[in-house]
């Protein structure tokens, strides 16, 4: 559900995708910054790989007359609204920094931190609560799917009586990381338009109330990229909570786990190849692979692999272009994981420099609020 406060037809002009961004190019702001977060969840499947890493690095690999900043943050605060054991917490945000800078991330033009580095975000993020509709928050579609809720479902329900506080208002602070650093876009999945919708809403509502244009309002930057879909249950998106190992292809899988598990994926018993999410969704998700992998469209790869003689081909095909995609990015990431000093390094450096960008921020925000 879009905010009112956003005209819908504003919010489809500005659903670009990022190559388009990128290599055509679009409004130039006077000062244009990129922002993104990423949660420290562990290693990363194949959906995360196509909905925000190799998106991250396409960006990060862009001309550097195209944004004046480009800040991606690991957001360990947001962890905490289903907090993990502390040990792992602290293992995941190295796991993640490693991730992100094996999917092309180059820490010399972009900035790179840990959220909680910089304690702007949560000091904004309550100046920030204080022009936020409990209304616009209580219509968020997150915190209902997380506590498998309907998306009719209330805080006034008596199923929600267990709802804490930071599950429910991290839209808020989602708001805060990207206003911290006067981001004007925004590269996001679909499924995160509603809460940069709600951040451009908050942000109108701060200008406003003081005659004033100390944030711009963000522009989504659209990563068009499939629902990757759970190889053993096309019916499921593919998860890390999937108990079933075999549901989903993680980055540091081998070429030969990778073969084993699209091998064992649920397809159907017609043995042709055509794209139809569908009726054919087992086979439609192979081929959203290939399609996300390759940038092209699922219709479009379908009707290359129309020869194929069966299932068999498909998937040795598929297995094929996922294994030659994540090759490079499995041993860069094998390899930063066993030195974590560099990680550390590379964390400690972004914090340092996006920490100038936030405090400038702060002051013109509490200046402008009076509390300076």
């Amino acid at each position: 559900m879009l905010l009112q406060s956003a005209p819908k037809r504003l919010v489809l002009h500005q659903c670009v995708s990022y190559t388009r961004q990128i290599h055509h190019g679009q409004t130039r702001y006077k000062s244009s910054t990129v922002f993104s977060g990423i949660q420290p969840t562990g290693v990363a499947h194949l959906g995360n790989y196509l909905g925000a890493l190799r998106a991250w690095g396409q960006l990060s690999a862009s001309p550097p007359q195209q944004f004046d900043h480009t800040i991606f943050s690991i957001v360990d605060l947001h962890a905490l609204t289903m907090p993990p054991a502390p040990d792992k917490l602290r293992e995941y945000k190295r796991t993640s920094a490693a991730l992100i800078l094996a999917s092309g991330v180059d820490p010399e033009k972009c900035i790179l931190y840990v959220q909680s580095d910089v304690s702007g975000h949560a000091e904004l993020c309550w100046i920030l609560s204080c022009f936020s509709d409990f209304g616009h928050l209580n219509r968020m579609t997150q915190w209902k799917s997380k506590m498998n809720l309907t998306s009719n479902s209330s805080v006034m329900d008596a199923a929600v009586e267990n709802l804490r506080l930071g599950l429910f208002a991290y839209p808020v602070l989602q708001a805060a990381d990207v206003l911290l650093y006067k981001a004007t876009h925004v590269p996001v999945g679909e499924d995160q338009i509603q809460h940069l919708e709600l951040t451009r809403h908050i942000a109108k509502r701060f200008n406003s109330s003081y005659n004033t244009n100390v944030f711009p309002l963000p522009e989504v930057l659209l990563t068009r990229t499939p629902r990757l879909m759970s190889l053993r249950d096309p019916a499921k998106k593919m998860s890390k909570s999937d108990p079933a190992e075999q549901s989903r292809i993680m980055i540091n899988d081998s070429p030969e786990l990778i073969r084993a598990k699209i091998k064992r994926a649920i397809t159907d018993g017609n043995k042709s190849v055509s794209y139809d999410p569908a009726t054919r969704p087992g086979v439609a998700n192979l081929i959203d692979m290939v399609a996300g992998l390759q940038n092209r469209s699922p219709e479009e790869v379908a009707d290359d692999l129309t020869g194929f003689s069966g299932h068999a081909e498909l998937k040795d095909f598929v297995a094929d272009v996922i294994s030659r995609e994540l090759q490079p990015v499995r041993e860069k990431f094998e390899r930063l994981s066993r030195d974590p000093e560099y990680l550390d390094h590379v964390l400690c450096s972004g914090a340092e420099r996006a920490r100038v960008i936030a405090q400038a921020t702060l002051k013109e925000v509490k200046t402008t609020v009076g509390i300076y």
